[in-house]
């Protein structure tokens, strides 16, 4: 179809601009020339049928604008989108329909259209929400008047699914980051999005599963719920869970969790979300905190027991109160000199080189060649670590008053030596010093040497040649600690 005879009849009919004008609210129109940028492209309706016929048949809003830019003609959807009556709409014009800005902004794609298609977006102020238009203006040509066309496309609705659907990538994007486990699930109670923390929850795809099956919970009596249905029926009756603590004892990684559900907020569909935190770490922290009370328990009545038998075992060798007090206190610092040790490697054992050089400090210094060391670099466990401090105490103790420390030539060499099975032998030798008297009777000290091992399979034994004290130590491999023992 070419655009010749429609042109024609147009020109007859329309003599001038007001002829054109009236003949199109009168409905006397029947073909519209289109400018392309390719080619013109001629709009005919056969028959009856009217141009307004045409512009109300049409989906989106149109308007018709003479050269000067006033409406000629808008149909009922342009109405419609601007919240006025076609009629209203006629006698205001369509410019003075919008609000200001969006007026300027249109009447710039206006005029500019005048030599080729042009599009604009107008964001239309409304009592709910913003309308978003797309307003393009295309060169109209009616018979020997030319005009523009506009049409108006609601984008509204279009961005709001696609402002749901960024909303929705973001929930997905920030339910994927989330360190603790996250699952969505609908009316019914099936899993419909999860995170990658989920599958330290449950084996299997849980997606599309029924939440108390995908994952087994064993709550605490004292929990308001028996099982994951009971949890998510509480939520479908707008109820919101927060931190319920229970098990899931058939998971793959993760045992122990925190709980929270809540409905989806913005949805009317029934739907829930689930969260799960971790609570393996503190967990574990808790029984670990419970071992070490019962740990710390120990070792006090220990510690305390020990110390009555120092006091007892002290006063019952003493022979005036100041030797007591003197005893007594050298004791204890002693044991107290193991127990900072031990502190410092938060009582998970010592080494022996170690408990020697606490023991000995107060004597004698280590680098002064009166002492000769050897083997000692092996942890034992914090039991056994004590009980050496306690002989290494009375061995240097003893060595000071009468043995090697007291003369100046004097010399101790502790060495130690692994046995078969996997025990250490300790041998304290003393040399140059006084010619060694056998004892009369068996001293506190003594005791301590030869008992304070009694509790395992070790001991000590003590010897008094004249050359100088010897004393053998004997720990089992139960006293070393596990990488020492296994080695």
């Amino acid at each position: 179809m070419t655009a010749t005879d429609p042109a024609e009849e147009l020109r007859l009919r329309l003599e001038e601009a007001e002829e054109t004008l009236r003949a199109i609210r009168e409905g006397e129109i029947d073909a519209l020339v289109i400018r392309r940028e390719q080619e013109d492209e001629v709009l005919t309706l056969e028959g009856p049928e009217s141009f307004r016929t045409f512009m109300e048949a049409m989906n989106l809003g149109a308007a018709a604008l003479d050269s000067s830019l006033r409406l000629i003609y808008a149909n009922a959807a342009l109405a419609d989108i601007l919240g006025h009556s076609p009629e209203a709409l006629q006698v205001s014009g369509l410019f003075a329909a919008l609000d200001t800005d969006s007026a300027d902004r249109l009447r710039g794609v206006v005029e500019a259209a005048r030599d080729g298609r042009e599009s604009t977006e107008l964001r239309l102020p409304g009592a709910g929400a913003d309308r978003l238009l797309l307003a393009t203006a295309t060169p109209l040509q009616l018979g020997a008047t030319s005009g523009i066309a506009v049409t108006f496309a609601d984008l509204t609705e279009r961005l709001r699914a696609a402002r749901a659907e960024a909303a929705e990538q973001t929930a997905r994007a920030v339910i994927s980051s989330a360190n603790e486990a996250v699952i969505v699930c609908d009316a019914d109670g099936l899993i419909t999005h999860i995170n990658p923390a989920v599958h330290a929850l449950c084996a299997g795809q849980p997606v599309g599963r029924p939440f108390d099956q995908a994952l087994t919970f064993a709550f605490p009596e004292t929990a308001p719920f028996r099982t994951g249905r009971d949890l998510l029926d509480a939520v479908r009756c707008g109820h919101s869970v927060r931190g319920v603590e229970a098990a899931l004892p058939d998971a793959p990684k993760v045992k122990d969790v925190l709980i929270s559900a809540a409905p989806l907020v913005g949805t009317s569909d029934g739907g829930c979300v689930v969260t799960l935190v971790d609570l393996s770490q503190r967990k574990a922290a808790e029984r670990q905190q419970t071992l070490l009370l019962g740990e710390l328990d120990h070792r006090v009545r220990n510690t305390l027991a020990l110390v009555l038998s120092i006091s007892t075992l002290t006063g019952h060798n003493a022979t005036t109160v100041e030797d007591f007090q003197r005893a007594f206190v050298a004791r204890i610092e002693a044991l107290a000199a193991t127990h900072t040790l031990l502190s410092r490697k938060a009582w998970t054992g010592l080494s022996i080189a170690d408990v020697v050089a606490a023991e000995l400090a107060p004597y004698v210094q280590m680098e002064t060649g009166r002492l000769d060391i050897s083997g000692l670099d092996v942890t034992v466990t914090p039991q056994a670590a004590v009980a050496l401090g306690m002989i290494f105490h009375e061995l240097a103790t003893n060595a000071v008053k009468y043995g090697a420390l007291s003369a100046p030539a004097g010399r101790i060499s502790i060495a130690g030596t692994r046995r078969e099975g996997g025990a250490l032998a300790i041998r304290w030798a003393e040399t140059g010093g006084p010619a060694v008297v056998p004892p009369s009777r068996s001293g506190f000290g003594r005791t301590v040497i030869t008992r304070s091992l009694s509790y395992s399979d070790g001991g000590a034994e003590i010897h008094f040649p004249s050359e100088g004290v010897i004393c053998t130590i004997r720990l089992p491999r139960g006293d070393l600690t596990e990488e020492e023992a296994g080695a």
